[in-house]
């Protein structure tokens, strides 16, 4: 036993950690200790990877790649394989993902089980829209092969499943042509929601990656940084080098608080403003912002902190994000790493897929009593608009809203394997 933790560091209660290395014999593993739920790199920030007091099967061992045809970019590897290393051994080679979350720290496994999205998802949809086949195994010892066009009922529940109808042990990706590791790019300042939208509404005929950062402190007239980009076969004719910092140690108290929330969201913004314009930018830093700092996740202080993460429908959605970024500036809480974009109107592949058509917005919050109280306001707000809540990024979401949100629940539910078990299916599903 040994005491693990997700990226929001809420808890760090004690697992029964068995280690997977060989794909052949997840079975036996399996079957010899559960219930249990997979775990990754424990980039998810809530309980959906957490087994408190029993079962964790950490797949990191499973990090080979099994086969590659550089004709078509077919990629087949074991599902411990992290995004990063995908992306920095095909990137030169003419190849990249097509969609990567904003955190390339993350196996190819949790992309699938969480269908992650990138921020070109009006073009390119989610994670398991380029899953071509999966590799599955169940408690019982069954291993199935499933896919788009090969028990696509399994496939379905699979992608973004949250890891709950089996262990995913390899998968067969579409990688796309990539013309080299830079972006162009350009950042807008803007004014105003009314502002944010034109730009997300004129962004997709011209920009591949688009995303908006907001400073949450100004409530419902906005200012933010409209960010954009194009991959490029351009080059600055120099070599890009990491340099990533880290947060060394765990402060006794949370850096950003009431004190300090509005002065980093205004260093934030003039820093963002620095270069205007069209410019080169290497694409870890522009699509991977913070991953530029190891172990961010220690700003918030030993008490961890929430990511409270929503789609919400484009009808209701402007008002909606206006009333909640008012509730958050008169709560007094928030982040300096506040995050609005739009969706397009592909449909995800998965029963239990986040992404919708909508607009999406994203904040960290210290974890105290006031960030629980502005979550029930929040949750109202999102309810009434009809949108729901990233499951990924959740620590503390009631039932009932899961429940409303995810519509497609109760097709979801017998594809569950009744050997694997988390914190969030406990709390979300009963079992």
């Amino acid at each position: 036993m040994r005491p693990v933790s997700s990226w929001g560091r809420l808890s760090a209660a004690p697992h029964d950690v068995v280690e997977l290395a060989d794909r052949e014999r997840i079975g036996d593993a399996l079957a010899a200790h559960q219930p249990g739920v997979a775990y990754g790199m424990g980039r998810s920030y809530g309980d959906e990877c957490l087994n408190p007091n029993g079962v964790l099967w950490n797949t990191a061992g499973l990090d080979r790649l099994i086969s590659f045809d550089p004709a078509t970019g077919r990629l087949v590897c074991e599902a411990g394989v992290v995004l990063r290393d995908i992306q920095r051994l095909m990137i030169p080679r003419g190849w990249s993902l097509p969609v990567v979350p904003g955190t390339q720290i993350v196996t190819v496994g949790g992309a699938i089980a969480n269908d992650v999205h990138g921020k070109n998802h009006h073009g390119a949809g989610t994670f398991g829209d380029h899953v071509h086949t999966l590799r599955l195994v169940r408690t019982d010892g069954t291993v199935m092969g499933c896919g788009p066009d090969h028990q696509p009922d399994w496939f379905a529940a699979t992608v973004g499943g949250l890891g709950l109808t089996g262990v995913i042990a390899q998968a067969e990706l579409q990688l796309r042509p990539s013309p080299g590791p830079w972006l162009e790019a350009e950042t807008v300042p803007y004014t105003g929601l009314d502002a944010f939208f034109r730009l997300s509404d004129e962004a997709p005929a011209d920009w591949e990656h688009t995303v908006s950062w907001i400073d949450c402190t100004s409530g419902a007239d906005v200012r933010g940084l409209f960010l954009r980009a194009n991959p490029t076969a351009l080059s600055p004719g120099r070599p890009w080098r990491s340099r990533a910092r880290a947060m060394p140690v765990v402060p006794p108290i949370s850096l950003v608080n009431g004190l300090t929330l509005r002065s980093l969201n205004r260093a934030y913004y003039a820093l963002g403003t620095r270069h205007p314009g069209k410019r080169l930018v290497h694409y870890e830093p522009f699509l991977y912002p913070l991953d530029g700092i190891q172990h961010w996740n220690r700003l918030y202080g030993p008490k961890g902190f929430y990511q409270y993460q929503c789609v919400v429908p484009p009808g209701p959605g402007p008002q909606a994000v206006r009333d909640m970024l008012e509730s958050i500036q008169r709560a007094g809480e928030g982040s300096v790493l506040a995050v609005l974009k739009t969706f397009g109107d592909r449909p995800p592949p998965g029963l239990l897929s986040f992404v919708a058509p909508g607009i999406t917005l994203a904040l960290d919050f210290q974890n105290r009593p006031g960030a629980l109280r502005l979550f029930e306001r929040l949750d109202a707000i999102v309810r009434q608009a009809g949108g729901r809540i990233y499951p990924a990024k959740d620590a503390r979401m009631p039932r009932e809203m899961f429940e409303a949100g995810y519509p497609r629940l109760g097709e979801f539910l017998p594809f569950r394997d009744p050997g694997i078990s988390s914190a969030m299916s406990r709390r979300l599903m009963g079992s």
